[in-house]
């Protein structure tokens, strides 16, 4: 029963990659709620994609480290002394204990338990009275490495060994958004916390314009209204649309002097699957990095970069409330999809039009041609 519904839902993936825009509808809800979908999901997105962990501002100096887990894997970012960023597994090579949490400034990294030490780079600089063990060499004993890739002050890792080069696949996107400096913005706000909700359904909800007005008519309607949302085309590991700013919103600043009058006032909503989702604006951008926890659980880590150094505290303060105030809706929002979900009388339903829900479409896609031939295989 279980492989058969699969099997369907993997043929309805693909059947989204011919589907133009005009023609696109929802998912099943199976797509959303079923354990071995997520499975499949962690295995072939996860696992193998390159998956945005924070920006790289956040371990700014030597030292500096953050801890986080991908699928099974916990794992930790850390500058070395050498200004270098690694990614390396947090799990000791002794019996196997997380050597660290949550983030802060390390010399070095030591294990709680029997105090194996680290130094930044992973290399074994510690076992207490081990000197003398016939088959242990400790000069050839480091931390597992893991890729990474800075794009735009994004800081990406991947779990697969000698996986193909991120940026190259971004080359378009990198073309339209470079003038906004993402790399030069700096962060003022940083939150971490738990959704009852599907991860594709939070990253949907942040990739499309079409809730924009309805559901958040006091706040973002009234800076980016669904009227000006416009698709643009997807490339093989991004998609997204343009929002529009209303013309006649005060801004604070219009961002780097690159920027053209159009691009001062258009938001870049972007998102690299399955891990990031952004709203790139000249002033100040938006980012949240999603993790998969169980089927209605998703991990999220939100922020807010700001470009220039002109900005005050009640400025500031003014962008994280109207932030805080949208995700609070979008949050609730979400977590009654979940609920509803759960009917047996939920079916799929039309699309809007490409410039509203477009990038819903994209995102089927970008399933579709990772995950919809094994569907039919999953366990």
């Amino acid at each position: 029963m279980r492989q058969a519904r699969l099997a369907e839902l993997g043929g309805a993936l693909k059947k989204c990659e011919q589907l133009g825009y005009d023609a696109a509808w929802s998912m099943p809800r199976s797509y959303y709620t079923d354990p071995a979908v997520l499975k499949l999901e962690r295995e072939r997105l996860f696992g193998r994609e390159w998956i945005c962990i924070g920006r790289v501002e956040e371990i700014a100096s030597p030292g500096d480290y953050m801890t986080f887990q991908l699928c099974d894997e916990p794992l930790i970012a850390v500058r070395g002394r050498d200004g270098v960023v690694r990614v390396l597994s947090n799990v000791c090579r002794h019996r196997g204990t997380v050597l660290a949490e949550g983030r802060g400034n390390r010399a070095r990294l030591v294990c709680p338990y029997h105090h194996w030490s680290y130094d930044l780079d992973g290399r074994l600089i510690g076992a207490p009275r081990l000197d003398t063990h016939a088959t242990f060499d400790k000069t050839a004993c480091r931390l597992p490495e893991f890729p990474i890739e800075e794009w735009h002050g994004f800081l990406f890792v991947n779990l697969a060994e000698n996986p193909p080069p991120l940026a190259p696949r971004l080359q378009p996107l990198e073309r339209m958004i470079q003038n906004y400096h993402m790399e030069q913005m700096k962060l003022h706000y940083l939150a971490e916390e738990v959704w009852p909700t599907n991860w594709k359904c939070m990253i949907e909800n942040f990739m499309e314009g079409y809730h924009l007005s309805p559901l958040h008519r006091t706040t973002l309607h009234l800076v980016n209204p669904t009227r000006l949302c416009r698709h643009y085309p997807a490339g093989e590991a991004y998609f997204g649309y343009n929002a529009g700013y209303v013309p006649e919103l005060p801004r604070s600043t219009k961002g780097h002097p690159d920027l053209t009058d159009a691009e001062v006032d258009n938001c870049v909503m972007f998102a690299v699957p399955p891990g990031l989702v952004s709203g790139c604006g000249g002033d100040y951008s938006s980012f949240v990095c999603v993790q998969p926890e169980t089927v209605d659980r998703v991990r999220v880590k939100m922020g807010l970069i700001f470009y220039g150094d002109h900005w005050t505290p009640d400025a500031i303060q003014t962008a994280i409330t109207l932030f805080n105030d949208t995700m609070a809706e979008d949050k609730r929002a979400l977590a009654g999809v979940m609920r509803g979900m759960a009917s047996s009388r939920h079916q799929a339903g039309p699309l809007a039009p490409a410039d509203f829900e477009g990038s819903v479409l994209d995102f089927y896609r970008f399933c579709a041609r990772r995950l919809g031939d094994a569907l039919a295989d999953a366990d």
